[in-house]
């Protein structure tokens, strides 16, 4: 940790566009603690939280010496983990999927003491109509894409078989999955909603769930994990 008078403190919370290659997309939100030396940090970013308050704990991190980046990585995971269940639950209402399945797509690489920092990776595709809410009608499925999108339909679009308006049954070896004809009768193509979930997971109501979380959770960890080193 720096102390001394000439440097600067700063921690940037950065929602970081990774590379979006072949219809697959990656992205980070990255929470991290950087010391600079009277240097301004400068990175490529999507966007920048600002944190404010936090130059009141360098008498304390001075104090602790060795021991405060132990400290500092406590609280960042503390403060990762609480973002990351906000994102989850954000991700889910956006986007329609269930959180379960956002849960599997949001991974976490954590803070060490060496390496201030905590990550939430996400990366994939067009996820496929499989996972969302959807209904069958005899002129294509209705799904719900999320809070914005609402439900969408998709023109000659099954997931059951049978003729209409006979009751349809699920077919046997479709997995859930909804298909459109593209020729003939058995030549069949799974349909995908339009949603990614790492492009999502850097828009609206789910970044700004991460901002909000991180905002006002860091300065209380970093106060209590602290305070608890200090013996205080």
């Amino acid at each position: 940790m720096n102390t001394g008078s000439g440097g600067r403190d700063e921690t940037h919370l950065i929602l970081f566009l990774v590379h979006r290659h072949e219809g697959r997309s990656q992205v980070i939100l990255r929470l991290a603690f950087f010391i600079t030396e009277g240097v301004e940090a400068a990175m490529f970013s999507v966007g920048e939280i600002d944190v404010k308050g936090l130059r009141q704990f360098e008498n304390m991190l001075g104090a602790l010496g060795a021991e405060a980046p132990k400290a500092v990585n406590r609280a960042i995971n503390r403060t990762g983990d609480m973002a990351k269940t906000q994102v989850v639950k954000e991700l889910a209402r956006q986007t329609g999927l269930p959180q379960k399945l956002i849960r599997r797509s949001v991974k976490v690489t954590r803070s060490s003491w060496t390496h201030l920092e905590y990550q939430l990776h996400s990366a994939g595709g067009d996820v496929s109509l499989k996972y969302f809410k959807k209904r069958e009608t005899d002129e294509g499925v209705r799904a719900y894409l999320g809070d914005q999108r609402g439900w969408d339909w998709f023109a000659e679009s099954f997931f059951r078989a049978g003729r209409w308006p006979r009751p349809r049954q699920q077919i046997s070896w479709s997995h859930g999955h909804v298909f459109v004809r593209v020729g003939g009768r058995t030549d069949l193509e799974k349909v995908t909603s339009g949603v990614f979930i790492p492009i999502e997971m850097v828009e609206g109501a789910t970044a700004k769930a991460f901002e909000d979380s991180v905002t006002n959770n860091l300065p209380r960890r970093l106060d209590h994990e602290i305070s608890r080193a200090l013996g205080l």
